[in-house]
């Protein structure tokens, strides 16, 4: 059928639903999918509504709630779809994926519930955006039941749903389910791949990042810009200079280089692999710099200790034209701690609200506290976290507590302390450092009562390990781990490292070391 043009449109539907000749269903369809516009879809709509027809052709309902879909307009769409009397399923996965895809992902839920109450079975559209609003949500419990009904339901060989699966379990945090899910596809597509890189390496899991980089590799299946993203980050975090030159190259060699996200990626790796030079070379130049490019640039000097050049970077930033937003100051104030800075550190703080109208977040009162916790002016710190607009978490106390160790407040640790294990908090690099700071004043007892409270909360501590990059490979190295094949040449030449460093000097300050909790 040839359709009308738009603006013939609303007066050929007045026309033919005055018409007292018979109007078939299937031309008013067509009239309402020829909406180019939603103005023109409401102004059919309400001819609709005026001669009742709605009521008489209910299947126009169906057809008037998916158009208002394809305009976005999602509330109008809810408003009909209330009203359509059984719904078919293939209208459920539409809304969910409208939702889904709008960031509705509490509504996307919502609706996948109603429609198991429905009676209808989820198919194999369903799940891929109802697993998409769970990830979105970091509902990993959620997830798993969801995971259950794909098997139930018989969708698990598909593709979209299995890509979806390994996409849900990584953003959840849960890289062995994700890897499972994974090695259960028959099929393998991009998405998939890059889902599992990416999880990877957003959670902490750097050497599995990289490894899984080569596989996808080795199975034909060419990168894309995320999980080049994910590889520059592996690289970053273990400090693996050479692998990421390779994966620098590839970025050139792929045209990936001028995306200002990779390039960005570029920098923040270089910095953390110990070359600020190549990170400043790849920033100046950079085509374009964005907020996001600037505050790379200012956290690669702070992570160097080069506070002054953060700020001068900073100063560079404003003056031509950039905002800083939230992470700018996170990356500035960090800088200035790492560097002593107190009164430069305190000045940009309250610029955060007074110049810039970003009010501080937690992460900027973080900052903060390790500040002045470093320059030794503890009660600061905690007058600020305790009048803090929200509520502070265990890391912020976790800072001042460190603090306490370097300054020997030993009163102030104790109530600290408290403050922390209220918060039922499992983390055992703070029960550690209570313990260090009992150590350090010899109060063996304490030190044995903090050991009995980690063990009746049932904290462990986390094994403590390094990473060593030679000949492009990385090497990791738990404490007193000797199962490498060569321990006997590594600590030999470590003990004559350490004689040559007592020579020139060295001298360990042990009453700083994390003294074993456990042993």
């Amino acid at each position: 059928m040839c359709m009308p043009p738009a603006t013939n449109l609303i007066s050929l539907s007045h026309l033919a639903l005055k018409s007292l000749c018979p109007i078939s269903t299937n031309t008013i369809h067509s009239l309402i999918k020829a909406c180019a516009h939603p103005d023109h879809l409401k102004q059919v709509h309400a001819q609709l509504l005026t001669h009742g027809l709605h009521h008489h052709l209910p299947s126009l309902l169906s057809t008037t709630t998916l158009s208002y879909l394809s305009f976005d307009l999602l509330d109008f769409a809810f408003l009909l779809f209330r009203s359509i009397p059984n719904p078919s399923t293939y209208i459920w996965n539409t809304l969910i994926r409208s939702c889904a895809t709008h960031a509705r992902f509490h509504h996307s839920l919502h609706l996948y519930s109603l429609l198991l109450s429905s009676g209808l079975r989820p198919d194999k559209f369903t799940f891929p955006f109802a697993l998409k609003s769970c990830a979105a949500l970091a509902e990993l419990q959620l997830g798993r039941q969801l995971h259950q009904h794909v098997l139930c339901f018989g969708c698990a060989d598909d593709l979209f749903v299995g890509a979806a699966l390994v996409d849900m379990y990584s953003k959840c945090g849960d890289v062995g389910n994700a890897r499972l899910s994974f090695d259960k596809m028959s099929n393998r597509d991009l998405v998939s791949w890059t889902s599992m890189i990416s999880g990877y390496a957003h959670n902490g899991c750097s050497t599995e990042t990289l490894e899984f980089f080569r596989l996808m590799q080795q199975s034909g299946v060419k990168a894309n810009r995320v999980s080049l993203l994910s590889a520059l980050l592996a690289c970053g975090n273990l400090g693996a200079l050479g692998r990421g030159v390779c994966f620098h190259c590839y970025a050139i060699k792929t045209g990936f280089e001028p995306d200002i996200l990779v390039a960005t990626a570029v920098v923040d790796m270089y910095a953390k692999c110990g070359s600020l030079d190549l990170a400043r070379l790849v920033f100046e130049l950079a085509d374009e710099k964005d907020v996001v490019g600037w505050t790379a640039m200012i956290a690669s000097y702070g992570y160097h200790g080069l506070g002054k050049d953060a700020i001068a970077v900073f100063d560079q930033m404003v003056e031509a034209g950039v905002k800083p937003n939230h992470a700018t100051f996170t990356s500035l104030l960090s800088a200035c701690s790492h560097s002593g800075l107190l009164e430069e550190g305190e000045t940009y703080f309250h610029l955060i609200s007074d110049t810039f109208g970003v009010g501080p977040k937690l992460h900027h009162y973080a900052c903060m506290v390790d500040i002045l916790g470093r320059a030794g002016k503890l009660y600061e710190a905690q007058e600020l976290i305790e009048h803090m607009p929200m509520d502070p978490d265990s890391s912020l106390w976790g800072s001042l507590l460190g603090a306490c160790q370097i300054h020997g407040d030993l009163d102030l640790a104790e109530r600290i302390a408290d403050r922390i294990f209220e918060l039922n908090t499992n983390h055992s690099g703070y029960y550690v450092l209570l313990s260090n700071i009992y150590a350090a004043k010899s109060r063996w007892s304490d030190v044995e009562r903090v050991r009995k409270l980690m063990v009746g909360r049932k904290v462990s501590k986390v094994q403590g390990f390094s990473m060593v990059e030679f000949d492009n490979q990385v090497y990791k190295f738990g404490v007193g781990d000797r199962s490498h094949p060569q321990s006997p040449e590594i600590y030999s030449f470590l003990q004559e490292m350490l004689a040559e460093m007592k020579q020139l000097g060295y001298v360990p300050l042990v009453e700083f070391a994390l003294h074993d909790a456990e042993d």
